[in-house]
């Protein structure tokens, strides 16, 4: 499967973005899904994942209550609604696959950049 990643930008402190991952050569109904960022400087850090069928969610502790996952199976789509942003949510996001009953993410997006402004 073919992930390309997309809806970053700049922002303002507080204000929103939506990033959404499409796919493409498989069907995301068999993949677990999540999305990581990684800031200037820093390691990569896990944000949230979704389940294959989009029923069981998890966000990390520094954004729980500002982003939200969700995953549309029949639009092939996973996105990252990003509320009440914070200048160091400014990272670079990836979109990850995961194949039901594998144990790694072996599928990456390309990144999309977010620059969140004070």
């Amino acid at each position: 499967v073919q992930l390309q990643a997309s809806g970053g930008g700049l922002a303002q402190a507080g204000g929103s973005l939506r990033l959404s991952c499409a796919a493409s050569g498989g069907t995301l109904n068999s993949y677990n899904m999540c999305w990581f960022r990684q800031a200037p400087g820093k390691e990569r850090e896990f944000v949230a994942r979704i389940s294959w069928s989009g029923s069981n969610t998890y966000v990390t502790d520094s954004v729980k209550g500002r982003f939200t996952i969700s995953k549309d199976n029949a639009k092939n789509t996973v996105d990252l609604q990003m509320s009440s942003l914070k200048p160091e949510d400014t990272a670079i996001y990836f979109c990850a696959a995961r194949r039901v009953g594998s144990l790694t993410y072996n599928y990456w997006g390309q990144g999309t950049l977010v620059t969140v402004s004070s």
